[in-house]
This record gives C-alpha cells, structure tokens and sequence, in this order.
C-alpha cells in the first residue's frame, strides 16, 4: 500500500489554542484543488481545521488526530451552576475524509472545567483551613479550581455589555482569588456564596472601565445608574409614567442631576479633541475649549478691581482713629509688614491689644468694601498682586 497522501491546514488567532472540537459536519468528496466551503456560516474570530486524507486510511489519520488533540469521552456533560454545557470530544467520533472542525477558544475553556470536579462542604472547608492558618497554595489552588465554573456563571449575566466573554470570565477569575484570600472559614457561609460578590465586583469594574475610553461610572451612583437607567426607564413606560429625571432619581434613591448627566454620557459618544470641528477647517475642539486658568478678561478686571480698592483705602482710613489708623498703615498696607513686638513697642500696648484692634480693622474694611463695590467683593481677593 503507498503512503496516504494528506493535508492539513489550520488557522487560528495567535493568542488561541489550536485544538479539535465536535464536528460541524460532512461533505461530500471534493475533487483535489476545488475550494472547501463551510456546511455552517462561521463567526467571527472562529477558526477552521482542514483534514484530507485518502479513504483507505483515514482512520490512521484519525487515531493520530485524536491522539494530539482529544483525551475525553464523546458528548461529555458538566453542569455550571443553573446551565449545562455538553462539551463535544473527538476521542471517539468518526470522521470522514472531508470535515470543517470551527475551533472556540470558550469550548475549550468549559471543557477543560470538567477535569475540576465541584467540592462537597466537608472538602471545602477542610482546605479553607488549610489556607486560613498555613496558607497552603495548593489548598487555595483546588478552591480556585473547584469554583472556576461558578466565574462563567455569573460572567453571562454581563455577556451584553463586553464583546468577549473570556474577558469578563478572566476578570472574574481575579475576583474569585480574591474572595479565596479573604475567605473565613469560620463565618460559617460556604464560599462560592462569599465569592459572588467579589467575582461580580470585579466583573462590573471591567465593564464600566472599558465600556468607552473615557470612564463614565466613577461613582457609586453613577454606577447604579449605569446598569439600571435605562431598565428603569423602560419600567416607568411600561406602567404609563413619563420617564423623567426627577422620578427616576426618586426611584433609584440618586440624584436628579446624576440622571441628567449618566443619559448625556449614555447617549453621545466619545469626541477627539483633535478631530477638527469642520471638514474643510483646521481648527480643532481643543482650540476653542476653555483653559484651565483664568481668561484675559478675568485678569484686567482683577487687576482694574484692585486699582480700585486701594484708592479707596485712603478715604477708608480718615474715619479711623490714630492707633487704628497706624496698625492699618504698616501692619495691612506696608509691603514689608511690621510685626507684633515692633507695634507694641511703638504704641506702648501689648501684642494681644495690636491684635485685637487689627481684627477690629478687618471687620471695618469688610463692611466698608460691601457698601462701596457690593456683596461680589467678598469673594474676590483684592489684596492679590
């Protein structure tokens, strides 16, 4: 007999795995050359492992596929908290000469869960403890193990809000090592119950994190509103309310200004500051956007407000008495301002008098300064430079 002659072509994503999963199918036998067209549409992303091989020893072929890529049963079940996976094997499955095998980095995933078998509460418990008092790695190894399925649980509850679910259920698996450091034994709550809300914390921090390059959940209210808003405006329809901010505030225990900001960032998206604002124009957002200091016209009304003030320090001070008048002078005007020892000395008073009558100034200036330029100058510092 000569040597079978066989070809086989895999693609697959670099970060992937190549391995063989259930079969999509059989065609029928294509000529040598002719294009191989899919039974099933593939998505996305998917990837596809070509086998040919001549018919008298296609399962010699077969045997050295399964030999590489399977060592599992044929339809193996395992259960993932309220949903079952059936995990396809091609331990055992006859191929024919022609199959298209898609390949799906989460198949793969779920079946090798499988080879971590749940614990029962006497198992769990007996390596919580050999964690919580000698941090045995491998204990918190087959508690991590023991709970990856519970990760993929809870991740399909957020599959909507991220494109891959791997990226959700590696977040998870974050959080799932967390509650196992934490975990108390003694607390009398199994872990998969404590472990919950650490996975759900960290699965809901991913989301929001990378939902759009700009962060839009900072907060816990904002948070709050960022899964619920929009189920809760849908609610209120539904019972033949108006959706308005104010009674969606009130429903969801926020604030109204909290709505009206979360449904601006919901609904407009992300813009560059460098994109320009027209499409014949160079200009750009980022020029016509407002700096951070203050603007030129702030500075000369600033500057113009101060001019001001100190021509009026002169009226202000004829109504002052003499001492008054030699505190205001050389302890508020002076560019170099005498202390309290050289005004005692000069008035012969004691330090807590000069003090006391500086105070009195103060409060004289304030009032003088409301009537002259109005309330607005309080929040102004008009001694600035």
């Amino acid at each position: 007999m000569r040597p079978a002659a066989s070809k086989v072509a895999a693609v697959a994503p670099a970060a992937q795995q190549v391995v063989a999963t259930d079969s999509v199918g059989a065609g029928d036998p294509l000529e040598e050359g002719s294009e191989v067209e899919p039974p099933i549409p593939l998505g996305d992303g998917d990837s596809v492992l070509v086998v040919e091989a001549e018919e008298e020893d296609s399962t010699v072929f077969e045997e050295s596929l399964t030999s590489n890529f399977s060592d599992g049963p044929v339809g193996e079940v395992i259960e993932l908290g309220s949903t079952t996976e059936i995990l396809p094997s091609v331990a055992k499955t006859k191929r024919s000469s022609k199959d298209l095998v898609p390949l799906d980095a989460l198949s793969v995933y779920l079946r090798d869960l499988s080879k971590y078998p749940q614990l029962s509460r006497e198992q769990e418990h007996e390596l919580a403890l050999k964690f919580f008092h000698d941090k045995d790695v491998q204990a918190a190894y087959q508690l991590v193990a023991s709970n990856l399925w519970l990760v993929v649980k809870l991740a399909r509850d957020y599959e909507r809000a991220a494109r891959n679910l791997l990226d959700l259920v590696q977040e998870g698996n974050i959080g799932l090592m967390e509650a196992v450091k934490n975990f108390d034994p003694y607390r009398g709550v199994r872990l998969p119950s404590y472990a919950t809300w650490w996975i759900k914390a960290y699965i809901v921090r991913y989301v929001i994190a990378n939902w759009r390059m700009v962060k839009i959940g900072t907060t816990q209210a904002q948070r709050k509103l960022f899964f619920n808003l929009k189920k809760e405006k849908e609610r209120l329809e539904r019972e033949g309310f108006i959706a308005t901010p104010k009674l969606i505030a009130d429903r969801l225990s926020v604030r109204e200004s909290d709505v009206v900001e979360m449904e601006q960032r919901l609904n407009g998206g992300d813009v560059s500051v460098d994109a320009p604002l027209q499409t014949d124009s160079e200009a750009t957002l980022l020029a016509v956007l407002p700096g951070p200091g203050r603007t030129a016209e702030e500075i000369v009304g600033q500057r113009e407000l101060q001019q001001q003030v100190l021509k009026s320090f002169e009226e202000f001070s004829v109504g002052l008495k003499d001492n008054e008048r030699v505190i205001f002078r050389e302890r508020m005007l002076g560019e170099e301002k005498a202390t309290l020892q050289d005004m005692a000395h000069k008035l012969s008073l004691s330090r807590e008098r000069i003090r006391q009558i500086e105070n009195r100034i103060r409060e004289k200036l304030k009032v003088f300064l409301v009537e002259r330029f109005g309330p607005h100058i309080e929040d102004m510092d008009v001694f600035e430079s």
